[in-house]
């Protein structure tokens, strides 16, 4: 029998009834979904003969001319798109809906929100649903399929392995599934949830990720003033902090210790190549990793052979120091204000061979941008007045907004203006592969890796 497992709690007797129920609903559409095979292997049947079985299905019809970008595949079907919505009793949020043109042909189908500024996320076109129709119109199978090729993919990627057990398995829109991101952490999967859609289907989604090859633990970390927005208020339903709070891992060979209570899900996988990179540069030099957090790029330094590593951390990256065997002369963390940090090195004269800036996000949303400009400018400023002439800076944002709006490079060279420093881009980079991102929705691409020399 399949059990679901809750990070730090017992495993549970057996699955919920209410999760029976649908796996029940789900057997039955299986069938379904075996007929409409059957049927599609005589005729090309589209979304609308495949809803004619589907009683009660509402349809979302879109304004005229506003069709093409979701033709191309973007997602998010916002509310300014929609010109009617056709379907007695209306959908409620979370329903199964077919998406139209202006002349009410069908272009997909995805799930309805009532309440979010994307009403539709569409999860299925009409062609893909005509090329293989088993998952058409149902959500389980879609899930089931998505995840299968989301583990393929990290497989194809060399994901896990002996070396490197932490990772992202399910990248939101990247990997078609908008609203749901799962990471994995050794033996803990960390579902985190922004979408009305996937806490509805919560239970589907523990079992399916329980089911990928060495999870024995599953945490659910809900983001509760996404959902707020998504119509949902879940504060009364976030679990209480559990025995399993915190969890080790391995990333390139080096040995974290992950909180679970943490930011985001507890550990930024998405920096993974970069930090590797920054190993390969580090031997002999003297490193400074401002704003490290867990000691990521400082590790790695460290273990790539550095004379010298300072990092502003928190306590837990000393405890990364002791699990990894590090000399602690060579390796040290500090906490404290970053900026007020910089300022007194500046005063000391202190300089260091190659410094890394990777500072929180301080551009959440578009209606920030500017004054987040001024802060990674002055930040960005203060990290180049600390690198010897000709060493090098390594300086990031993951801030959607700044990365998309195409502005951190010119905010980069704003602050080589005011610290008096010329600069030059080495290398260009972004999020790791396990972070894959759709082109029809480059809202999903956010983070920005600069390695600059400065003189």
């Amino acid at each position: 029998m399949l059990r679901l497992r809750a990070c730090g709690g017992t495993v549970p007797a057996s699955v919920p009834a209410v999760v029976w129920a649908r796996l029940a609903r789900r057997a039955s559409s299986t069938a379904y979904g075996a007929a409409t095979v059957a049927a599609a292997s005589s005729a090309s049947f589209g979304l609308e003969e495949l809803a004619a079985e589907r009683k009660g299905l509402a349809k979302v019809v879109l304004k005229k001319g506003k069709t093409q970008i979701f033709r191309d595949g973007s997602p998010m079907v916002y509310s300014g798109a929609v010109d009617r919505i056709i379907g007695r009793p209306p959908p409620k949020s979370g329903d199964v809906v077919l998406v139209a043109d202006g002349t009410e042909k069908s272009i997909g189908w995805g799930l309805y929100n009532s309440v979010s500024v994307f009403c539709v996320r569409l999860m299925q076109l009409e062609e893909e649903a005509r090329r293989d129709p088993t998952c058409a119109l149902n959500m389980e199978r879609l899930l089931e399929a998505r995840i299968s090729s989301a583990v393929d993919l990290r497989r194809s990627l060399g994901l896990p392995s002996a070396n490197t057990n932490a990772y992202r398995l399910i990248n939101s829109e990247g990997d078609r599934l908008s609203g749901l991101i799962v990471d994995i952490f050794a033996d803990v999967a960390v579902i985190a949830s922004s979408a009305a859609w996937v806490e509805k289907y919560r239970e589907e989604i523990q079992i399916l990720v329980s089911k990928v090859n060495g999870i024995n633990h599953i945490r659910w970390r809900p983001s509760a003033d996404i959902l707020k927005e998504e119509g949902l208020d879940i504060s009364e339903q976030m679990e209480h902090a559990s025995s399993c709070s915190t969890v080790k891992v391995m990333e390139n060979g080096i040995v974290y210790l992950v909180s679970l209570e943490g930011q985001k899900t507890g550990f930024y996988a998405d920096q993974r190549e970069n930090r590797h990179f920054i190993s390969l540069l580090s031997k002999d030099q003297r490193v400074l990793d401002i704003c490290c957090y867990s000691g990521g790029f400082a590790l790695h330094a460290a273990k790539g052979g550095a004379d010298n590593v300072i990092g502003s951390a928190l306590d837990l990256a000393n405890e990364n120091i002791i699990l990894n065997e590090l000399n602690p002369g060579r390796i040290s963390f500090v906490k404290g204000d970053a900026t007020a940090f910089m300022k007194g090195a500046i005063s000391k004269n202190e300089l260091w061979d190659l410094v890394i800036l990777d500072p929180p996000k301080l551009a959440p949303r578009k209606k920030v941008l500017q004054s987040a400009s001024g802060m990674y400018r002055s930040l960005n400023a203060l990290a180049m007045q600390v690198v010897k002439p000709g060493g090098l800076l390594m300086t990031c944002s993951c801030s959607g907004a700044m990365t998309q709006s195409g502005m951190f490079l010119k905010t980069i060279q704003g602050a080589a203006s005011m610290a008096g420093k010329k600069v030059t881009i080495l290398r260009q980079a972004g999020a790791a592969c396990d972070h894959p991102i759709d082109p029809a929705y480059p809202e999903g691409q956010y983070l920005s890796n600069y390695l600059l020399r400065v003189a």
